[in-house]
């Protein structure tokens, strides 16, 4: 895993993604959902005490089960910039990352991945630092549009930068609102919008982004009591 330093500012921090998206993988489909492990993560932050905390839950990609899961507390030394939001989080995400006992397989991230203004949105990001497939999965296009799909599960639509296929507008379940699919590191689109709709199987959300965010909210209530 490739060690993180926290940018000076907003110049450094873009700068570091310019360089880290170079080493983005996109020419490997990732491992084919219901196999192996998948793991969700996620971060929730108490703004006033400057602390967040983020937690990682691995399932079988079968059964959906919890085969494993770790929290880790920090600091918030990034300030809030849209765009930059990884620089906040990873620190943290890659500490509970490293405290997990079995491998995490396939990552699944509330976010961003080539979804992302300069094509390294979080997903992407954690991707190339640990060296792990990763996907992000989101609840609103960021700053991309899209025509809306379909209104059965599984049916999507192009989340568009120009003429940009940057990620998939995709429906997990009948009639409610789409999520936003994006590739970050050694995984397809194709392969990750399949991943999303397996882990999604009764609620719009994946289940990895329902389990993740459960746990870390409940360790930053502790964390904070």
């Amino acid at each position: 895993m490739t060690t993180f330093r926290t940018p000076a500012d907003e110049t450094e921090a873009r700068a570091v993604q310019d360089a880290l998206r170079t080493r983005v993988v996109l020419d490997e489909s990732g491992p084919p959902p219901g196999t192996g492990r998948v793991t969700g993560v996620d971060v929730a932050y108490d703004d006033e005490r400057d602390v967040v905390v983020a937690a990682a839950v691995v399932l079988d990609s079968a059964t959906l089960d919890v085969v494993a899961e770790s929290t880790a507390r920090g600091r918030v030394t990034f300030p809030y910039v849209p765009g930059l939001l990884a620089f906040r989080e990873i620190p943290t995400v890659l500490a509970a990352l490293e405290a997990l006992t079995v491998d995490p397989g396939l990552v699944v991230c509330d976010g961003y991945g080539r979804a992302h203004p300069r094509r390294f949105g979080l997903a992407s990001h954690l991707g190339v630092l640990t060296g792990l497939p990763v996907i992000g999965v989101a609840k609103n296009p960021f700053t991309f549009r899209y025509e809306e799909p379909g209104p059965a599960r599984g049916d999507f639509s192009p989340l568009l930068d120009g003429d940009e296929e940057v990620g998939r507008a995709l429906r997990t379940q009948d009639a409610t609102k789409p999520v936003f699919v994006s590739v970050g590191h050694r995984t397809g689109l194709d392969n990750a919008c399949a991943h999303t709709l397996a882990l999604a199987r009764e609620f719009r959300q994946p289940e990895t982004t329902r389990r993740a965010d459960a746990l870390c909210r409940a360790a930053l209530r502790e964390a904070v009591a």
